[in-house]
């Protein structure tokens, strides 16, 4: 099979990748500061792309999953990261040349940045092949690098840069200085005064001294007139080397722009794609470092039976983490005919981050990540919906209420059976008999498209609406109801605790009662 990508098994998402832009449910998920804080540091790759396009085949997903199983070998990823980095280096080499002014040394940095990229290029080509691979991602890759390396294109150009290599390395000359002007010959051998004069005045030496010797500084933006001038005389005086130089860099360039043509394509592509692997592992390694599991989840496009255990929202982790916080994991599960987890409890107890989570795994495992939690078996959706709640705007002169029934209805016009939806205490703003009548029949639609769906709501009949629909609901410290715990739990909602919390809140529990009515 010929290597079409790192990341894509089929050439047409490679091509679709280039178009995707971020998906409307992000912000509602926090998914988009997710992949803010993944690609930071990696800015030069372009890697966001990548985050926002789901796959649609499990082959697609197991093709990642592959990769990331075989990047597991630190041997391996340390080797691939070596690679990255040297891609790097020739870049900044090409940035460094097309900015600097005088003609040979701009000829010169190319040269140097062809030799990295050839190097580069042998020495991964000669990593991989002593690597035991198993994904086939890079298995075909380093099929690809083979041919690449042992075709007469990349030969030529190593025998080319080698040769100049090896001839400047020869290149030695002299300069005269008399008063105000200067003249470049070609190396003669002759004494070295320099070493009589120290042997002679060596006997007087008395501790340590001061060194007067000139800094030279070797910065290639530092090149002045002069030096370029002798760099000039330089090249007049090796007129063969200097025109191979120049021919070379006409050959490997594309004027205007300077880019390098010498840099194949595909391993270009390469090292641009395997920094989604490279960005997600790195980013993950800290939340595994404060015990927190990850692990590749079973991917089913046919049954509807999900779980995950211990999973948490990533986007609430990575804050916590930094503040060295607890971070709550909760567990779900929906089997047979069960199709909406509805979830209630009081406020400020989790819910909304469980939705979150929720949505987080199951996109994430679309794009061939690994998902937190210690196990997962999640749902290949076509497309995913959120329905947050959003504030009122004016200038639609419209009110809250027909905005969520606007919205809703166009999510049930496009939503399939393959869809997943999360809802978060929508129709907020009417009454409570006509957000029950409202969400009933939102409810009876969901299950008409039989679709995955989590649902925040206050209210408790929505969660034993039928058999299709689970109970979850956020816990408090027994002993003290107003203290939240962030676990959603399966089980019956009974408002209780809600209700006590609010009882609390305002003082109108038994105690509180008794002791202001006592004497």
């Amino acid at each position: 099979m010929s290597f079409i990508s790192i990341l894509f098994n089929k050439p047409t998402d490679r091509t679709r990748v280039q178009h995707a832009e971020i998906p409307p449910f992000f912000v509602d998920l926090n998914l988009d500061q997710v992949v803010d804080a993944i690609t930071t540091g990696w800015a030069d790759y372009e890697l966001k792309p990548f985050f926002y396009f789901s796959l649609n085949t499990i082959d697609d997903i197991q093709y990642r999953h592959e990769v990331f199983y075989d990047l597991e070998d630190l041997t391996l990823y340390e080797q691939v990261k070596i690679f990255a980095e040297q891609m790097r280096e020739v870049r900044r080499h090409l940035t460094l040349a097309e900015k600097l002014y005088y003609k040979y040394q701009k000829e010169v940095w190319f040269l140097y940045a062809a030799e990295i990229y050839c190097n580069a290029v042998k020495c991964f080509e000669a990593t991989l092949s002593s690597m035991k691979l198993k994904s086939k991602g890079l298995l075909n890759f380093l099929e690809y690098l083979l041919n690449y390396t042992s075709g007469t294109h990349f030969n030529s150009l190593v025998e080319e840069v080698n040769v100049i290599m090896v001839e400047l390395a020869k290149v030695k000359y002299r300069v005269i200085i008399n008063d105000n002007a200067f003249t470049v010959q070609n190396f003669v051998e002759e004494t070295d005064y320099s070493v009589e004069i120290d042997e002679t005045f060596q006997k007087f030496k008395q501790g340590a001294v001061n060194d007067y010797k000139v800094k030279y500084n070797s910065s290639p933006e530092n090149m002045n007139h002069i030096e370029a001038k002798i760099l000039e005389f330089i090249a007049q005086l090796n007129p063969d080397l200097f025109s191979r130089l120049e021919n070379f860099c006409t050959i490997y360039a594309n004027p205007p722009t300077g880019q390098a043509c010498f840099i194949d394509e595909t391993v270009a592509d390469f090292d641009r794609e395997i920094h989604f692997y490279i960005a997600y592992i790195e980013y993950i390694e800290k939340f595994k470092r404060n015990n927190l599991q990850f692990c590749f989840p079973k991917i089913t496009s046919t049954s509807k039976e999900i779980y995950n255990y211990e999973g948490f929202d990533l986007a609430l982790a990575q804050k916590l983490t930094g503040n060295d916080l607890l971070i709550v994991r909760n567990d779900f599960y929906i089997k047979d005919k069960e199709r909406i987890i509805v979830v209630t409890g009081p406020n400020q107890g989790g819910k909304t981050t469980f939705a979150r989570t929720f949505g987080q795994l199951h996109f994430l495992a679309n794009i061939g990540c690994p998902v937190p939690g210690r196990e997962a078996r999640l749902f290949l959706f076509d497309r995913m919906f959120t329905q947050f709640e959003r504030a009122e705007k004016v200038e639609n002169l419209r009110g809250k209420l027909e905005d969520d029934l606007k919205r809703i209805h166009s999510v049930l016009e496009c939503a399939t059976s393959r869809s997943i939806i999360i809802m978060n205490e929508i129709f907020n703003s009417t009454t409570l008999q006509d957000v029950t009548f409202l969400s009933k029949k939102v409810m009876e639609r969901i299950l008409e498209l039989d679709l995955i769906c989590v649902w925040v709501t206050f209210i408790d009949e929505l969660a034993s609406f039928g058999e299709q629909t689970v109970s979850m609901t956020s816990t408090v410290v027994p002993e003290n109801p107003v203290l939240r715990t962030f676990k959603i739990v399966r089980r019956p909602a009974d408002g209780l605790a809600y209700a006590m919390a609010i009882a609390e809140k305002y003082r109108l529990t038994y105690s509180r009662i008794k002791g202001r009515i006592e004497p």
